[in-house]
């Protein structure tokens, strides 16, 4: 027998061993379902297959692909990352639905961040409107609505760009930055035909979830103003609480505001504020709404799938019984309608403000592997007595106006007031 060189040994196993290398490779892609292929210019592309149960043409995308990378005059700023990340947010964007949104890493974190109560930015939360971003709500003592930012504010223009097209999360991204810097924000104030220029300097913006106070009439400051709070009685104690959101917080600062209420047993009533109010958590609605409802149904969600979910009471209240009014606006929507909605229709509260936003659709997040995550309208929230708030949102039992620009003459919070003591 003859035998081999010891090199030719050597590469015959080195051969050996990238064929079973190669081959172990390709038995687990295959079990992934992921396939692996080479562009003109050598890169690898992932996962380029579509699930079994879609059939779509992909060669126009790659198409488009190559000749960005073939044409574009600055290649070298091109980030595939980013152009797929980019290619996402248009998918989702298409379907008209401004609530579905694709969040890259950095969003995603943002919008983290924002539900745990602290950010850099104006404070003011956004949302979409007519296709145009709008101000559902400027954050109370935050830059924006010390600077004049008022609910229902339409945003034309940041530091001088367009923002028509624009999604709310790339208009965020455009209006947040570090502590200390400005941002030029083009604002077009609701029943007002010219556009107005507003220069905010942002600051870290520490969200509190719930603020509260008991106090007698005569002590209440933010209704100072008004002439007619002279003529309720200044003794009578009113108990207030103010919910901005319902975040990563809420629950825990609500227990210690309810504490006081309950030990103020001298009250006449409560006033629960979601004034400006962009919503949060469903969770959150339904456990606030739990403290003042005793049983039954909070909100009822019907699925993308046909199927409905009720939410019903999760726990004993411990104000089931105290008077109370809810002061609600334009700014309140989400989770703040859900609460304030199965209040009217319990009638546990009489509703005092203007219509509020009329935001009735739920999103689901689901993060993904690298860090973003993508929102998905999967239901639409119904009332206990079967409305939707979509679109029309909630109609208060009585309608009132208010100053914004005028810190002690709160004509919402005085009409409560007034209802709760005489």
């Amino acid at each position: 027998m003859k035998t081999l060189p010891f090199s030719k040994i050597r590469w015959a196993i080195l051969i050996l061993a990238l064929l079973i290398f190669s081959a172990g490779i390709g038995y687990r892609l295959g079990e992934r379902k992921t396939s692996l292929s080479f562009t003109q210019d050598k890169r690898i592309v992932v996962n380029q297959n579509p699930p079994a149960s879609v059939s779509v043409d992909f060669s126009l995308f790659w198409d488009v692909w190559q000749r960005v990378n073939r044409s574009y005059i600055d290649r070298a700023t091109i980030d595939p990352q980013k152009m797929v990340w980019g290619a996402i947010s248009g998918m989702v964007g298409s379907l008209g639905d401004p609530y579905t949104t694709f969040l890259p890493p950095k969003d995603n974190k943002d919008f983290k961040e924002n539900l745990g109560g602290a950010f850099e930015g104006i404070g003011a939360q956004l949302g979409m409107k007519d296709n145009r971003v709008i101000v559902i709500a400027p954050l109370k003592g935050m830059p924006a609505e010390g600077a004049g930012i008022r609910a229902g504010d339409y945003i034309m223009k940041v530091d001088g760009e367009d923002t028509t097209g624009w999604s709310v999360n790339e208009t965020v991204n455009k209006i947040r930055g570090p502590k200390g810097t400005t941002v030029k924000l083009t604002i077009l104030h609701e029943n007002n035909g010219k556009p107005v220029d507003i220069s905010i300097v942002r600051n870290t913006i520490n969200v509190p979830s719930v603020e509260w106070w008991v106090k007698p009439v005569s002590q209440i400051t933010e209704i100072s103003g008004v002439s007619s709070t002279k003529n309720l009685p200044q003794t009578a104690r009113v108990a207030y609480i103010r919910l901005s959101q319902f975040g990563d917080n809420t629950n825990e600062d609500w227990e210690k505001a309810v504490a006081d209420v309950v030990a103020g047993s001298t009250v006449k009533g409560l006033v629960l504020d979601v004034r400006n109010n962009p919503g949060g958590y469903l969770e959150g609605a339904v456990w606030i709404a739990s403290e003042f409802v005793k049983s039954g149904t909070v909100v009822s969600q019907v699925n993308s799938d046909g199927t409905r979910e009720d939410y019903p009471v999760d726990r004993r209240g411990k104000l089931l019984t105290i008077p109370m009014v809810v002061l609600i606006n334009k700014g309140s929507a989400s989770a703040a309608e859900i609460v304030s909605g199965a209040l009217r229709d319990y009638k546990r509260a009489t509703l005092v403000g203007e219509t509020s936003f009329g935001k009735g659709s739920v999103q689901t997040p689901e993060d993904l592997p690298d860090g973003s995550s993508v929102h998905i309208t999967t239901g639409r929230w119904l009332l206990p007595d079967g409305d939707s708030i979509s679109k029309k949102g909630i109609t208060p039992d009585i309608t009132v106006a208010t100053d914004a620009t005028n810190a002690t003459a709160d004509a919402q919070l005085e009409k409560a007031v007034e209802l709760l003591v005489r």
